[in-house]
């Protein structure tokens, strides 16, 4: 029995033939779901915008550059200040919605870093960068 024929042939050999017509028929479902959509890529309410010469502003945000030293001293862009000094100035400086450069020793311990970022987060400044010296890095 050969397949795709229902019929005794005489010779036994299979078709070779592909059925096309699912092809055409995805095709011409595609063809007519394409005609539909188009124009509508194009629906846009024609205005006349005003015409002003202004630039652009450049809002940059206030970055804050902090260091911990190896003996856990805290410098506030290059100013030494008392750790308990650090929360009520993070507060202060929210309203300008500020950029957190944290720069931390190598010897610092993690609480401390991990103390900053707390007092950061609890005055509400959400960007915090963390500053590292790539040249330094050692090749493994």
């Amino acid at each position: 029995m050969a397949f795709g024929s229902f019929g005794e042939s005489s010779s036994q050999q299979p078709m070779a033939d592909i059925n096309t017509t699912p092809l055409v028929d995805v095709m011409l479902v595609l063809l007519v779901i394409f005609i539909i959509t188009a124009p509508l890529f194009h629906q846009a309410v024609p205005i006349d915008l005003p015409k002003v010469d202004a630039t652009r502003l450049e809002d940059k945000p206030q970055v804050i550059q902090l260091a911990l030293d190896g003996a856990g001293l805290v410098y506030w862009n290059g100013e030494l200040i008392h750790r308990e000094a650090l929360p009520a100035r993070l507060e202060a400086a929210r309203s300008r919605n500020p950029e957190l450069h944290l720069r931390a020793d190598r010897a610092t311990r993690y609480e401390r870093v991990a103390e900053v970022m707390a007092a950061a987060q609890k005055a509400g400044i959400v960007k915090i960068a963390f500053v590292t010296d790539p040249g330094n890095l050692e090749k493994h």
